[in-house]
């Protein structure tokens, strides 16, 4: 049963008395169903196939014409940012899904998203929705957000405001490899790997980090094992041991008892056991598709994944999350309006930095049970009907520059710098309680114990 933590947090949301009509559009546009997100997924795949597609027969034909494979390395790297940019769009498929909004079903709403967007980002829905629904309950505290303590772990935190040269000098440096995998490895460790990172961690839960280890283990270790066994070329040998990897990681998952897979104060959709089962047999299905497609045909299946999959997971997937990360929050403070913005970018920068309604992020972060897809018809409503929101929120066209200047409304760099610099104490610090409206949580009183914890040193 869903617990309301409206009923069990403080202080109450700040909010005005809004007439019928506006309540009852609202309820309009928090509506959601079991398909139109299908269309989303869809579209995410179908690029995803035409680009890895292309990119191996390029490299065919160029193999068949007897050219260098090096005529195809443009190619490639175009394809690795596509790819990266679509490995963003999965996992703002996961954020749609953390907020329970993916689907209405809420197995539908889980298991798609794992099986499609989660599984194959090495990731789960439910690590994710910890770490996303701390973000939105105490969005910019310094000592509560987990996307602030990340950055800051992965030192990709920058000391807003922060002039022009500066962040054009900091977004060079990322495309420094060691900084990308630092980045990609910390961000594994918040919403990948385990809890405890996180305000809703329960020190009383006595879990196990073997669960975890085991899977880490079989990601690592299996391609490796699985590529030596083809090159014995033995079919037989092949297939058992493929076969008896993923048995004996699923045995342990079966037997070990539930209390040993890490958890938390929000209860999952699916049982840990199920989701780690789910996971490894996803991975197993894909290695041993690979395994088999390289050693029937010889083609280098393998190579392949690593560099269209692997390469992006730890190059352009995350060089786009940190461009994302950066300009949504950066300079901002806790106050409700005035802690993201709303972005008005071109479709390329809408694709691989903003996905999924990531740039309407004012609104969302106000009505966070909104789909994506209906965000910007809510920032429209909240211009008309809430004047503090035309007043103080910000609208931000561009990235580097804006493409009309007419309007007045400043570029991404221009809201991280001076001018933009919220003063301290000029807004109260907003507290999201109404973040786990939809979630099942336990140990309430320890999350209310947070919430007011920061909210007192907002008010700082």
């Amino acid at each position: 049963m869903t617990l309301s933590t409206s009923k069990i947090v403080a202080p109450p949301r700040p909010e005005k008395k809004r007439d019928q009509l506006f309540d009852r559009e609202i309820r309009v546009l928090r509506a959601r169903d079991n398909g139109t997100n299908f269309v989303y997924l869809a579209q995410i795949y179908a690029i995803l196939a035409v680009t890895i597609a292309g990119t191996i027969w390029l490299d065919a034909y160029l193999s068949t014409a007897g050219l260098s494979l090096w005529w195809s390395a443009p190619v490639t790297v175009l394809a690795i940012v596509v790819i990266g940019a679509s490995q963003h769009q999965l996992g703002g498929a996961v954020h749609e899904a953390t907020h329970y909004m993916l689907f209405r079903n809420r197995q539908q709403n889980e298991l798609v998203s794992d099986w499609l967007c989660a599984f194959p980002l090495y990731t789960t829905t439910y690590q994710f929705r910890l770490h996303h629904l701390a973000h939105h309950q105490f969005v910019n505290d310094p000592d509560r957000d987990p996307d602030i303590s990340q950055l800051r772990d992965s030192d990709h935190w920058l000391d807003f405001p922060i002039d022009h040269i500066t962040f054009v000098g900091t977004l060079i440096k990322q495309l420094w490899l060691p900084n990308l995998i630092r980045y990609t490895i910390t961000r594994a460790r918040y919403s990948a790997l385990g809890v405890d990172t996180n305000p809703y961690h329960d020190p009383d839960i006595r879990s196990s980090k073997w669960p975890i280890r085991i899977g880490v283990l079989y990601a690592v270790a299996a391609p490796i094992l699985q590529i030596y066994v083809t090159s014995l070329g033995n079919a037989w040998l092949l297939g058992a041991t493929s076969l008896i990897l993923w048995g004996a990681v699923i045995a342990y998952y079966s037997v070990v008892p539930e209390a040993s897979f890490p958890s938390a104060r929000i209860q999952p959709v699916v049982s840990h056991r199920k989701t780690a089962i789910n996971r490894i047999s996803f991975l197993a299905l894909i290695y041993g598709a690979l395994t088999w497609m390289e050693f029937r045909t010889g083609a280098p299946a393998w190579l392949y994944f690593a560099l269209l999959w692997i390469v992006p997971l730890f190059t352009t997937f995350p060089l786009f999350m940190i461009l994302r990360q950066w300009v949504q929050h950066g300079n901002g403070d806790r106050g409700r309006l005035t802690n993201t913005r709303v972005f008005l970018v071109n479709p390329l920068a809408r694709y691989a930095v903003f996905p999924w309604g990531m740039d309407y992020h004012l609104p969302h972060h106000l009505f966070a049970s909104v789909p994506h897809y209906k965000l910007k018809t809510l920032h429209e409503l909240l211009l008309r009907n809430e004047p503090e929101y035309a007043r103080e929120g910000i609208v931000v066209e561009g990235y580097f520059q804006s493409p009309d200047g007419q309007t007045g409304n400043p570029t991404v760099l221009d809201v991280l710098g001076p001018a933009y610099a919220a003063a301290d104490g000029a807004h109260e610090a907003y507290i999201d309680n109404h973040a786990l409206d939809d979630a099942e949580i336990t140990g309430s009183e320890h999350i209310a114990r947070e919430a007011e914890l920061s909210a007192r040193s907002g008010r700082g």
